[in-house]
């Protein structure tokens, strides 16, 4: 029969099993972060081989070294590194990829950014330990001339420069630009497309027979005016909220070959305004309109010099503005070498019209390529002297027409004391031309009114006016100004940090805009750099 431990063994050996096991559970804690990171870097290798198991004719990049550049974009502002990089070949790459991650469910964090050429200004490209589609490896551009209704079929990571190039081989040209041709197809057609001609032809989603997109389902859909007509207006404007364009249908016309490029200066805003407004509700006046505010930059005729010719040469050389703030009217009209003879006619007519300051006809003839890719000249210059890849908090509004003089007033005449951080573009456009009621672009809720553009660079490491604080500041200002004026502003390019304010800019077209976020991606994978949506369970329109 066996004798059972004396009580101060038993006493003893609780001591020590407590003891190992306090150090144990100090020592967990202590090792917590390890662990973590042992959890985290299983979870990552998990992610990591289900994405490599996809069959695709693209691959993945998972390098931290070589991913870094989908962290940056135009803006310089936000860096937020992805989990990884697609490179498509095909749309099924980026279909599989996404149908993946859908099934993966609410539980993944997963998020797919769709970046084309990086040029977007508050990260709205990025995505925080998500997939970054790089869209300029799907390429592909096809022309159709037919007579009747030419066409061109171009891959969503396209750049639209290519798209001119290829196009004017066959003497076609897209209607409808940007100021700045290196940016993709599918970056432009998911915003609007802004430019002179906006007027004339509306932008450029305005010029789309036809799309191919990938939902937030993974699935592929062709859709037009005619077949899945609400996905192709959901996306037209959609900020990338419903599927990302991986081919778009794009209305051609023929290709002028020469455009007699003109500029004058006004000194009143009223007159300046006016004759803009004239000239966007004239017809074959003109086949370009734009203008830029001008404030203590006196020089600024000199610089034109070297590319335009002033009508009258004493006259302008002896021009001043005394300090005054000037507005520039651009102004084009595309013509073909046969038409030389009477177009000097033609701007005579034109600009006997206008109520400039007689001294400032600035004139050029240059071709229609270099006419369009005026804005890539300068890009040269600046990266020269390394201005390019700095800060740009650039700050777009569209304004209506009945608030335009009581904006400028304040604006320019009071918050602005100069514009040497970088062009203000200002000109109005016709709402008429523009699908505004049937795409997610938001517009103001009148028949004209402006695009006014503060397109500014901020020096790196400056505390003057020309540094990102001040300029960050002064952009405030005006946001503060127009709401509190109540002027019917809306953002070009939005960025908002919360959804009530997103509320806010869609106003009546909220409730809309949440169900086709529900029918097209309702676990919000896509587009999470817009800021709009937060990826979580199935939502429903509320």
């Amino acid at each position: 029969m066996g004798s059972s431990p004396p009580f101060g063994y038993l006493k003893q050996s609780n001591i020590i099993f407590l003891r190992l096991f306090m150090i144990l559970v100090l020592s967990s804690i202590l090792n917590k972060t390890n662990l973590c990171s042992h959890s985290v870097a299983s979870i990552n290798s998990s992610i990591t081989f289900s994405l490599q198991a996809l069959h695709l004719d693209g691959y993945f990049n998972f390098d931290a070294h070589n991913i870094q550049y989908a962290a940056k974009d135009f803006g310089n502002r936000y860096h937020f590194m992805p989990f990884a990089i697609l490179y498509p070949i095909s749309v099924f790459d980026i279909s599989s990829t996404i149908k993946h991650i859908f099934h993966m469910g609410s539980s993944s964090k997963l998020t797919v950014a769709a970046r084309g050429h990086g040029h977007s200004l508050e990260g709205q490209a990025q995505t925080h330990e998500g997939i970054v589609i790089n869209m300029e490896s799907l390429r592909g551009i096809k022309i159709v001339s037919s007579e009747e209704m030419p066409y061109v079929d171009v891959s969503g990571g396209e750049l639209w420069i290519s798209v001119l190039h290829e196009t004017l081989k066959h003497g076609l040209a897209p209607k409808s630009w940007t100021d700045y041709l290196y940016l993709t197809i599918g970056g432009t057609l998911s915003h609007a497309g802004i430019s002179g001609q906006a007027f004339k032809h509306g932008p450029q989603i305005n010029n789309v027979y036809q799309l191919e997109v990938v939902t937030g389902k993974g699935e592929i859909v062709k859709c037009s005016e005619q077949q899945n007509a609400d996905l192709f207006y959901a996306v037209l404007g959609g900020l990338g909220q419903f599927g990302i364009i991986t081919q778009a249908r794009i209305s051609l016309e023929p290709a002028p070959q020469m455009v007699k490029w003109i500029r004058v200066l006004y000194s009143e805003f009223s007159i300046f305004s006016r004759d803009q407004e004239y000239l966007i509700s004239s017809k074959n006046l003109l086949d370009y309109i734009e203008g830029f505010v001008i404030i203590n930059q006196t020089g600024l005729l000199n610089n034109w010099r070297s590319s335009f010719n002033p009508k009258d040469t004493l006259l302008a050389s002896q021009f001043n503005s005394n300090g005054k703030i000037l507005y520039c009217l651009e102004m084009g009209i595309y013509y073909s070498h046969e038409e030389t003879s009477i177009m000097n006619q033609k701007t005579e007519k034109l600009v006997s019209q206008l109520s400039y300051i007689p001294s400032t006809l600035f004139l050029s003839e240059v071709t229609y390529l270099d006419f369009l890719n005026r804005v890539h000249i300068s890009e040269m210059k600046l990266r020269a002297k390394g201005l390019w890849e700095v800060q740009h908090p650039w700050l777009n509004l569209l304004v209506p027409k009945s608030k335009i003089f009581e904006f400028a007033k304040e604006v320019f005449g009071n918050i602005l004391k100069n514009n040497n951080n970088g062009p203000i573009l200002i000109y109005p456009v016709n709402k008429s031309k523009w699908l505004t009621n049937r795409t997610s672009l938001v517009t103001p809720g009148e028949d004209v009114f402006f695009l006014v553009a503060f397109l500014s660079s901020a020096l790196p490491s400056s505390t003057g006016s020309n540094g990102l604080e001040a300029i960050t500041i002064q952009n405030q200002r005006i946001l503060d100004f127009c709401t509190k004026a109540h002027l019917g502003v809306k953002q070009y390019l939005p960025y908002y940090s919360s959804q009530e304010e997103w509320k806010t800019h869609f106003g009546n077209q909220w409730h809309t805009f949440v169900q086709r976020k529900s029918a097209y991606d309702p676990l919000a994978i896509l587009a999470p750099g817009q800021r709009i949506f937060q990826k979580s369970i199935p939502f429903s329109p509320s």
